[in-house]
């Protein structure tokens, strides 16, 4: 009985570390000196019916001093595309704030979006951190753009289902004006995609597989990576099956969809964390390894992190 009392007082812990509400006694403790941006991944978004994407981060982080922005960008497109969208944000939360630099948070192909406005503006970028990134590209990617014959019709099919539930994805979320293109967003995220924009946009990329990058890059933005290395982490979660599912596609540590080599940008922070590539934005709705540090705590890290830079 003792073993059954044990398992429902974990179950219990782990359900109030789900919608209970962290609390923090540091003030100022994610104070930086530029806006933090969050970018989302693909067919992510900045927010529906007020549930954000990036789940009860931002408000972790202003809580305690930062200056939180959610950029929105298409939830489907090429990496390029979606940089620009970005960089037009960038420059308005610059004329809002009055700041000269932004530090930008990419998380999956958030990452090379973010990557993309601090090779072509370094001007405005302290730092660029990718969380969980596709920067060497993506197995599931690989798999999917080699199983659909190019210029087919279950081809054109596929993409005109995805590009409607992207479509509407931007539309709930209010970026209705965004130009999606789930096709190239596929290509992109394949590994040869990411290794042809790698060759444009090389700051902060390692010059070897599963190598670091420089931690400061030649442009004078400083780049910084963490993920995930687990696919399932809490069977309460209905996204780990699938999760899991994919995961088999990879032969090396990843998160279910982005291996742990693949995702190494700049000065590597972490690699082990009980995450998978959900759990890195503290979804879905903050179900989480019970035994993990919550991913909310490694955003906060990271804004003190920036803080000491002087960022």
């Amino acid at each position: 009985m003792s073993i059954i009392y044990r398992w429902i007082s974990l179950l219990c812990i782990g359900l109030v570390s789900f919608h209970t509400p962290a609390t923090f006694a540091n003030s100022g403790y994610t104070e930086t000196r530029y806006p933090l941006v969050l970018v989302h991944g693909i067919f992510g978004f900045d927010s529906i019916a007020k549930i954000d994407y990036f789940y009860g981060i931002p408000h972790a982080l202003s809580k305690d001093g930062a200056t939180v922005f959610t950029a929105q960008v298409a939830a489907a497109n090429r990496s390029e595309v979606r940089g620009e969208q970005l960089l037009a944000q960038v420059e308005t939360i610059l004329a809002l704030t009055g700041k000269e630099k932004v530090n930008l948070i990419g998380h999956s192909q958030g990452s090379p979006t973010a990557r993309y406005v601090a090779s072509v503006r370094p001007d405005l970028v302290a730092s660029v951190t990718s969380v969980g990134g596709v920067n060497w590209g993506s197995r599931v990617a690989d798999i999917v753009r080699n199983t659909v014959p190019e210029d087919s019709i279950s081809e054109a099919l596929a993409v005109k289902i995805t590009n409607s539930f992207v479509t509407l994805i931007n539309v709930l979320s209010g970026g209705k004006g965004l130009e999606q293109d789930a096709l190239a967003a596929l290509d992109t995220l394949t590994t040869e995609g990411s290794l042809a924009f790698n060759r444009h946009y090389p700051e902060g990329v390692p010059t070897t597989y599963c190598g670091q990058g420089e931690a400061l890059a030649s442009n004078g933005v400083h780049y910084f990576s963490w993920t995930g290395s687990s696919a399932i982490t809490n069977l309460l979660d209905p996204t780990d099956i699938p999760i899991g599912v994919l995961s088999l596609a990879f032969d090396e540590p990843n998160d279910g969809l982005v291996s742990v080599c693949s995702s190494h940008l700049g000065q590597v922070i972490g690699t082990h964390y009980k995450m998978n590539h959900l759990d890195e934005v503290n979804g879905l709705l903050g179900i989480r390894h019970l035994f993990e540090v919550s991913p909310v705590t490694l955003y906060r890290q990271h804004a003190n992190r920036l803080q000491q830079l002087g960022l």
